[in-house]
């Protein structure tokens, strides 16, 4: 708010304190209740100062993370909140009352309403002055976020579109030939109706139509220096296929149940499924070389960080593993329902529950990463944008 000093260099760890009695091996810095229904998502601004939650109470909350304290509660949907987008200057939220919404995040105050969709907005994504959404109309639409107005929409899905990523045109190759259809970028969504969809943003005109996949879109990852998508669903696959020439490259097979959430992290992919694991794939090849078992229930989210895979699920715990070696290094028990959404910032693991609660936890004494071999290749720091919808039926979803 105005007048609030800066938050920038403090440490949560200086000012919080584990909870005592909790945590069944991780302890609970701090547990956040204020919301009066569940947390859908979570986001974490890009300077890591602040986090955004968006709530079934039809409410947004921003919090400070040197602190763990609200810091502004977001007012005006007229129905629950289905994702939220934070980044330095402004939040985003979508929700089922079929608008969008920019807030100020120091004030709290509504700054912009996007009306335009006829039902549920399922997910939006920010980036390069350009907002996209997705929704259970069946469409996709990009906004200009200064004017709150569509600049495109996207029509084409037979049913409602979950998942959505967007590749810039710098990432794209040159080709003369298609240097004007790729001039706005691609964006990727993924349906209920079993396809992916890749538009070109300028023209609006669909670039590809992804078939393969018997069941819904579930969750979508793109590695745009390969230009290459990767989708999972409903079916207990995943594919990975050529965003440009909507080739199939390959399929991922060896799941026994829907597969939720996607993470894509140095040529291996994590994929969190209803079948109670996360298996790591190549990434180039398809081959499944690691399982992450001992979850209860249905994986619901995933977060890679500094080589430790932490998973949420719906047995109400959220778990770290040793990426490598696949072993269990902590459980953090504390929540009575599904963990939707989780983040982890220094040496911090937020979770965010059905149970309306937002949990912060102390990752402090996990194994690090090892130092990269030398002469081995630096990581590309390309742009990965990752969706997910947590819900595990095998049938097509329907609006709550």
């Amino acid at each position: 708010m105005p007048g609030r000093p800066s938050l920038a260099g403090r440490s949560l760890l200086l000012v919080l304190r584990p909870i005592s009695g909790m945590g069944g091996g991780g302890s609970a810095l701090k547990v956040c209740a204020d919301h009066r229904g569940g947390i859908n998502w979570l986001s974490l601004s890009p300077d890591g100062q602040r986090l955004l939650t968006g709530s079934e109470d039809g409410t947004a909350r921003l919090w400070s993370t040197a602190d763990g304290q609200c810091c502004a509660l977001l007012q005006g949907h007229e129905s629950y909140v289905t994702f939220c987008q934070l980044e330095d200057e402004a939040a985003f939220t979508c929700s089922a009352d079929c608008t969008i919404r920019k807030w100020d995040v120091l004030t709290g105050q509504c700054l912009q309403v996007f009306r335009g969709h006829t039902s549920i907005v399922n997910r939006i994504l920010v980036t390069n002055n350009q907002l996209f959404s997705s929704s259970y109309d069946r469409t996709a639409r990009a906004w200009n976020v200064d004017k709150g107005q569509v600049s495109q929409e996207f029509r084409g899905h037979r049913n409602c579109v979950l998942t959505l990523a967007y590749s810039a045109p710098w990432d794209l190759p040159g080709a003369p030939c298609m240097e004007e259809a790729l001039a706005g970028g691609l964006l990727v969504t993924g349906s209920t109706d079993g396809t992916a969809k890749v538009w070109q943003v300028a023209s609006g005109c669909c670039h590809q139509t992804l078939r393969g996949h018997t069941g819904a879109v579930l969750c979508l990852v793109l590695d745009t220096p390969s230009h290459t998508a990767f989708t999972g669903s409903t079916d207990a696959t995943i594919r990975a296929w050529d965003i440009l020439s909507g080739e199939q490259l390959r399929v991922f097979r060896e799941h026994q149940g829907s597969v939720i959430c996607l993470e894509l992290v140095n040529r291996h992919v994590y994929s969190g499924s209803a079948d109670r694991t996360v298996k790591c794939w190549l990434a180039d090849t398809g081959e499944s070389v690691r399982t992450f078992a001992a979850h209860g229930h249905s994986v619901s989210a995933l977060k890679y960080h500094a080589g430790t895979l932490f998973t949420g699920s719906g047995d109400a715990r959220a778990r770290a593993f040793d990426a490598q070696s696949g072993a269990l290094r902590r459980v953090f028990r504390g929540h009575a329902f599904i963990i939707n959404c989780i983040q982890v910032h220094g040496q911090v693991l937020y979770t965010a529950s059905h149970d309306g609660a937002l949990r912060l936890w102390d990752v402090r004494g996990l194994p690090r990463a090892p130092p990269p071999r030398p002469g081995a290749p630096k990581r590309s720091l390309s742009r990965l944008f990752n969706n997910k919808v947590g819900c595990a039926a095998a049938a097509p979803l329907q609006p709550a």
